[in-house]
């Protein structure tokens, strides 16, 4: 089954309590929030008290994806606001594996990698996560276009998660719309971020409840990424 996560981050924030009712009502997997500190990325978008609202107001999961230096200092934070999906970059960190390990006992925890960052980082690490999120952009803007030399990493990740019969789901973020989700899911991820790919639509929620619809992954794929 394929997950999907819209990125809060992508829409009118001015009409946040609509979208998250829009949300609900579609039903989506996950809710996926960005995390920047402005030092890791340049910018700056959400922090606890907004993570706190959102969980306020719906039941949905939260994927909250920390883009920030010094990921210590803010998991412990998120988790004990309830977050279930908690990620940190590789890129960011010395000691991915006790933070990891630190997370797992609370949620789920998701070891992220940047576009130029190459799978064998992982060579000691894999089995220490739960997700692996493959960012198929450069991270801190939204609305940016797939990268497609990513698409060979994709294809990658999932055979090391299938060689190794990890319980580990693969998700990506970065460049995600509905003429490439199929391809896209087809490479083996089972999680897919979209941001404008969902809220720069003409109707999200239209857009929405056809990517939750298994049977569009099983029609023909786009070979248009």
């Amino acid at each position: 089954m394929v997950k999907i996560a819209p990125s809060i981050l992508a829409s009118d924030l001015c009409e946040l309590g609509r979208t998250l009712e829009m949300l609900n009502r579609v039903g989506v997997h996950l809710i996926h929030v960005d995390v920047m500190d402005g030092h890791f990325v340049p910018n700056i978008t959400f922090g606890l008290d907004f993570v706190r609202q959102i969980k306020r107001k719906t039941k949905i999961p939260l994927d909250v994806h920390l883009m920030v230096k010094n990921p210590e200092f803010f998991c412990q934070q998120f988790l004990e606001l309830g977050v279930e999906y908690l990620s940190f970059h590789l890129e960011a960190t010395s000691h991915p594996q006790r933070l990891l390990s630190k997370i797992r006992e609370q949620g789920k925890a998701g070891i992220v990698l940047n576009p130029a960052t190459p799978l064998s980082f992982l060579e000691y690490l894999w089995g220490e996560f739960d997700f692996l999120l493959l960012m198929t952009v450069n991270p801190g803007f939204a609305g940016q276009k797939f990268l497609p030399q990513m698409e060979g990493k994709i294809r990658e990740a999932k055979q090391k998660i299938s060689s190794f019969n990890l319980d580990c789901e693969l998700e990506i973020d970065g460049g995600i719309n509905l003429m490439n989700a199929p391809l896209i899911a087809s490479y083996g991820a089972n999680i897919l971020v979209l941001g404008a790919g969902i809220f720069g639509h003409p109707d999200p929620e239209e857009a929405l409840l056809r990517l939750m619809n298994p049977s569009f992954y099983t029609n023909s794929v786009s070979n248009d990424v």
